[in-house]
């Protein structure tokens, strides 16, 4: 369930504005002000309700043990949903959050040892790292969906600077360097993962103080596992503009998309 915190960060680019004409597409108006996602709203219907759910109407005079985590993970499955309704494209983040919250439930429900959880909450994002790391040897790495696209940088202006400074290929070696980088935010993520459901999930499945435990491992999430990779993600943002910067001598207003 953890993964649904970090991944609603992660969205695909914008359309640009097509080159020939110098005009918008038909659809760039909704593109060009995207619904910004509440950060309280995805924090209570991800984290704080499933918690409170799970830690305080587990007992069999409130919910039962069962009851209590389909509707825990109803907030987080229904709020993935609509962010993907709500973007208009199914976004790989996204979609693998949802499908985390539906093996933590069906595990959950068939009351399954919890260390099968555990090797899940690891799993979800060891793959994710592995992705990383083998998207570098295809035409569409990772990197470029989550920090070098449209949608934060001017990626052609970037483009023509490197060109006009024959520093193409050292900028290419500097998105495999911030891929690694990204790649270790993501085994990060997946041995605090592991660490977090190993250290606080020791009740039987299906039983009361197992539901505690789960709220539990959803409260610290964010503060153990999302924020730590939030903040390396941010250090790589950091080093990969100060590298565009220097690679192309253009100014962070410069490489930056003007809203």
């Amino acid at each position: 369930m953890t993964e649904t915190n970090q991944s609603s960060s992660h969205k695909a680019g914008i359309e640009a504005v097509t080159p020939e004409t110098g005009t918008q597409p038909q659809n760039s108006q909704a593109q060009k002000n995207p619904q910004k996602e509440s950060l309280l709203g995805n924090l209570v219907l991800n984290i704080i309700l499933p918690t409170l759910i799970l830690t305080k109407l587990s007992g069999d005079n409130w919910l039962g043990t069962k009851w209590a985590i389909v509707v825990a993970l109803a907030f987080p499955l229904v709020y993935g949903l609509w962010d993907l309704r709500r973007s208009g494209k199914v976004n790989f983040f996204s979609a693998l959050g949802i499908v985390s919250i539906l093996l933590t439930g069906g595990m959950s429900l068939l009351e399954l040892d919890a260390k099968y959880i555990a090797i899940k909450e690891a799993a979800i994002p060891g793959l994710l790292g592995i992705a990383t790391i083998a998207s570098l040897y295809t035409r569409w790495p990772l990197v470029r969906t989550l920090l070098y696209n449209e949608r934060i940088l001017d990626t052609a202006k970037i483009a023509r600077a490197l060109e006009t400074r024959g520093n193409t290929n050292l900028f290419e070696r500097t998105l495999q360097q911030a891929s690694w980088m990204i790649a270790g935010s993501f085994f990060l993520s997946s041995t605090l993962n592991y660490i977090l459901a190993e250290v606080l999930l020791k009740s039987p499945p299906g039983t009361e103080a197992f539901n505690e435990e789960l709220g539990k491992m959803t409260a610290l999430s964010f503060p153990v596992i999302a924020l730590p990779a939030t903040i390396i993600l941010m250090l790589v943002l950091v080093f990969l503009f100060r590298r565009i910067g220097k690679l192309t001598g253009l100014t962070l207003e410069e490489i930056m998309v003007q809203q």
